[in-house]
C-alpha cells in the first residue's frame, strides 16, 4: 500500500484514527496521565469526541480503566513510556487475570530515536526500547507496535477486535513521530467486527448440546452454577433466557455474584464450598447434575478450594471449550451451546426443585449482639446493607472483608457487582469505583455506584476520590475503619505491626480533595457538593440509611466513615484465610 498523502482517499492522522476507533467501539472517556511522549497524541482525544479523565497516578488509572470496562464493555488508558506504563502494569495484569478488555496506549520515543538507540530519559540507558513492551506482552492478548503507516490501521483494528473478543488487555505503542502520520481514514467507514465468533464445528456443537440435554432431562435434581466467565464473555443474555425458560435452581459463585437477578424465584444464593450457607451447600453438592457456566475455580472463589462437585455430575461450559463429565470438547464455545439449549430443552421433562429460602452463613448470635450493644459487626452489616441497595446499583467491593461480606447481601434486580477476587490487588476498588461511576455517567443512566472499602486499602489509592469529585460522579463510599489489613491479620499476624495502618482523619479527605473555589487551576468547583458522615453505632447507621433522603439519593460524593471492631471479619473470610495460611505453610 502506497501511503503517500496524495494516494489516500481520506487522509487522517494516526492519533485521530486510533481515538475515533475507540469511540466507535464504545469508549467515551480515556483514563491515564500525560507524559512528554504522549502529549501530541492527547491533543486528538477531544477531536474524536472523547473525554480526558486525568488520574492521579498510572496505577489508579489502570484500576479505573478496569472498572470502566466492566460497566461499559471496554476501556482505554494512555501512559507514557517506561515510568508511566510500569506504574500501570499491576492494574493491567489484574485486568488480564480477570479477563477485562482494556486498551493500553503507550506514547514512546520516535522510531528514529529507537533505531539509533539514543540515551533518552525514561529508558534503562542500554538502548533497549523493547524491554517494557516485552514486560507487558504476557499480560496482553495483542502487542501492536505502530511503526509503519501502511500497516497501522490494520494493527489498530485487529488489536481492538481481539481486546473485545478475548476480553483481555491489548498493548499499543504510539511513537511520537507516528502520532501525526497520515493513514487511510476511509477505513473508519467500516466498523470493526466485534461479533463473537460462532462455533466452526457445528457437528461438535450439536453433539455437545445433545449430550447435555440427555443428562439434563434425566437428572432428578439439576442445578445451574453461574461464574465469572459467563459475565466476562458476555453470555448473560443467554443464561437469563435459559433460566427464564427452565426455572432451574440457580446459584452463583462469589466472582459471579450479580450475574443472575437475585429477586428471581429460582435464585438460591452464593455457592463457595465450605463457606456457603448450609442449605445452599446441601442443594448444590447433593445435586445429581450441576450445569456450570463460566467456571473459574480460584482459591478465594472457592473458599480455599473447598468446592465438592463430582466431575461425574458436572457439565462445564466455557468460553472456548465444553466439558461433559470427563469428556472435553475443545473449540466448542458456550455461547453457541447455550443458544441451542434454549431452543431444544424440553421443560416438560425437567425435574425442577425449589430453592432453599434466603439465608446466610452469618451468625445470628453476632447479629443479636450488634442489636444489643449497638456495635456494628460484619455479620450484622452485610445482610442489613441489602435493604439499603436499590435496583440497578453498581456495587464495588474491595479485597478483604468487603469481598467476603457481600456474599451475605441480597441484591435487588439489576445490580452489577464488581470485585477482584482472583487478582486481589488491595486498593483496586477505589480506582475501579471511579471508572465504574464514570462509565455509567457516560452511558447517560442514573445508577448509584456504592463502594465498600477498607481503611488499609484506601490508603493505597485514596487520591482518586479527587477524580470522583472533579467529574461529579454519583458515588457512595462506605469506608470500613477497623485499624488495618484485616484479611492479612486472619491469614497471619493478628497483632503484628506490619498489618497496622496510620489512623487518618478520613472524613477530612473529602475537604482536601474538593477543589477550592479560589483555585487558579482548571478544576471547577463541583456543582454537586460532597458530603461526609461518621457512623460508630448501629443506631447511627440505621438513622443514616433510613432517615437521610439526601444520602440515599446518591447525588455526588457521599463519604461514610464507618467503624467496626478490629478483629471482626465475615465467617467466609476467616475460613478462606485459614485455608490460605495452611497452603502457605506447606
Amino acid at each position: 500500500m502506497d501511503i503517500r498523502v496524495g494516494n489516500l482517499k481520506k487522509p487522517i492522522d494516526v492519533s485521530e484514527y486510533l481515538f475515533r476507533r475507540l469511540h466507535q467501539v464504545g469508549v467515551r472517556s480515556v483514563h491515564g496521565l500525560p507524559g512528554d511522549y504522549n502529549l501530541v497524541a492527547l491533543d486528538y482525544v477531544p477531536k474524536a469526541g472523547l473525554k480526558w479523565v486525568g488520574n492521579c497516578n498510572e496505577l489508579n488509572a489502570a484500576y479505573a480503566a478496569d472498572g470502566y470496562a466492566r460497566v461499559n464493555g471496554i476501556a482505554a488508558i494512555v501512559t507514557t513510556f517506561g515510568v508511566g506504563e510500569l506504574s500501570a502494569i499491576n492494574g493491567l495484569a489484574g485486568a488480564f487475570s480477570e479477563m477485562v478488555p482494556v486498551v493500553h496506549i503507550v506514547g514512546t520515543p520516535s522510531t528514529a530515536s529507537q533505531r539509533d538507540g539514543m540515551l533518552l530519559h525514561h529508558t534503562l540507558g542500554n538502548g533497549d526500547f523493547n524491554v517494557f513492551a516485552n514486560m507487558s506482552a504476557p499480560i496482553s492478548c495483542v502487542v501492536a507496535k505502530l511503526a509503519d503507516p501502511a500497516e497501522i490501521p490494520g494493527q489498530i483494528d485487529h488489536a481492538l477486535q481481539q481486546c473485545w473478543r478475548q476480553s483481555r488487555p491489548v498493548y499499543i505503542t504510539l511513537p511520537t513521530d507516528m502520532a501525526t502520520q497520515k493513514v487511510e481514514g476511509q477505513l473508519l467507514d467500516t466498523p470493526i467486527d466485534l461479533s463473537d465468533p460462532e462455533n466452526k464445528d457445528k457437528e461438535g456443537e450439536d453433539y455437545v448440546v445433545d449430550v447435555v440435554l440427555k443428562y439434563l432431562h434425566a437428572a432428578t435434581s439439576p442445578v445451574v452454577l453461574v461464574d465469572a466467565c459467563a459475565v466476562r464473555h458476555r453470555v448473560l443474555e443467554e443464561v437469563h433466557s435459559l433460566l427464564k425458560k427452565t426455572k432451574l435452581p440457580t446459584f452463583v459463585t462469589p466472582m459471579g455474584k450479580s450475574a443472575v437477578n437475585e429477586d428471581h424465584e429460582f435464585f438460591g444464593g452464593v455457592y463457595s464450598g465450605d463457606a456457603s450457607a448450609p442449605s445452599v451447600r446441601k442443594m448444590v453438592e447433593e445435586s445429581d447434575l450441576v450445569l456450570s457456566i463460566g467456571s473459574l475455580q480460584s482459591d478465594f472463589n472457592t473458599a480455599g478450594f473447598s468446592f465438592r462437585l463430582s466431575q461425574l455430575k458436572t457439565i462445564e461450559l466455557h468460553s472456548d471449550h465444553c466439558k461433559v463429565r470427563y469428556s472435553e470438547y475443545p473449540g466448542v464455545r458456550m455461547k453457541g451451546v447455550l443458544r441451542k439449549l434454549i431452543d431444544k430443552v424440553d421443560v416438560g421433562r425437567l425435574k425442577v426443585n425449589k430453592v432453599p429460602p434466603p439465608s446466610s452463613s452469618s451468625s445470628q448470635a453476632s447479629k443479636d449482639a450488634s442489636a444489643k450493644d449497638d456495635i456494628i459487626r460484619q455479620d450484622f452489616f452485610w445482610p442489613r446493607i441489602g435493604q439499603f441497595l436499590q435496583k440497578d446499583d453498581i456495587v464495588v467491593t474491595e479485597t478483604g472483608t468487603a469481598n467476603f461480606g457481600i456474599w451475605d447481601t441480597r441484591f435487588p434486580a439489576g445490580v452489577t457487582a464488581l470485585n477482584q477476587t482472583l487478582w486481589g490487588s488491595i486498593g483496586w476498588a477505589v480506582g475501579a469505583c471511579q471508572g465504574a461511576a464514570l462509565g455509567t455517567k457516560d452511558a447517560g443512566t442514573h445508577r448509584r455506584t456504592v463502594l465498600f472499602e477498607g481503611d488499609g486499602s484506601l490508603q493505597l489509592t485514596a487520591q482518586e476520590i479527587s477524580t470522583m469529585i472533579r467529574h461529579e460522579l454519583d458515588v457512595i463510599i462506605f469506608l470500613i475503619v477497623n485499624d488495618g489489613y484485616t484479611i492479612e491479620r486472619h491469614i497471619h499476624g493478628m497483632d503484628a505491626e506490619y498489618n497496622d495502618v496510620v489512623a487518618w482523619k478520613y472524613q477530612d479527605l473529602v475537604d482536601v480533595f474538593t477543589p477550592a473555589s479560589s483555585s487558579s487551576s482548571s478544576s471547577k468547583t463541583p456543582t454537586k457538593s460532597p458530603r461526609k458522615y461518621q457512623v460508630r453505632t448501629v443506631t447511627e447507621l440505621e438513622k443514616l440509611l433510613t432517615q437521610d433522603g439526601d444520602f440515599a439519593a446518591g447525588g455526588g460524593l457521599r463519604f461514610v466513615e464507618l467503624y467496626m471492631p478490629r478483629e471482626d471479619a465475615p465467617a467466609s473470610l476467616k475460613l478462606t484465610a485459614e485455608a490460605s495460611a495452611k497452603r502457605n505453610a506447606e
